[in-house]
């Protein structure tokens, strides 16, 4: 997996692919914004300035207010890797948001996600 590319990517471009793939499923942009600020730490304003800058995804996480330490918490494979099993920590952390989108557009309760 080439990481440099995975990190470059615009964040701004990936967001409305993760709200695609939950509105597809009946969930909400509001529930993928809930699952955001969760994990990172960003509110709706710096989650808004982070998009207008169109920061990569790389910048993304680096920048992050708060990155939630009930993250470690998150198991499973998502793209054929365990994320807990992902040495690269920047790797680990845009895993983490994929498997989180992931149990969201899958029907898992929000409690269950953010690991309450």
């Amino acid at each position: 997996m080439d990481n440099n590319r995975v990190y470059k990517m615009k964040f701004s471009v990936i967001y409305p692919l993760y709200i695609q793939k939950a509105e597809k499923k009946g969930k909400s942009k509001a529930e993928v914004d809930e699952i955001i600020y969760w994990l990172t730490g960003y509110d709706e304003d710096s989650l808004q300035r982070q998009l207008a800058n169109e920061v990569d995804l790389e910048t993304f996480f680096n920048e992050a207010p708060a990155f939630n330490p009930n993250a470690s918490l998150i198991k499973g494979v998502i793209c054929g890797y365990r994320v807990e099993e992902i040495e690269d920590e920047l790797m680990r952390k845009v895993r983490y948001l994929d498997k989180l989108i992931d149990e969201l557009a899958k029907g898992k309760p929000m409690e269950k996600i953010l690991r309450k």
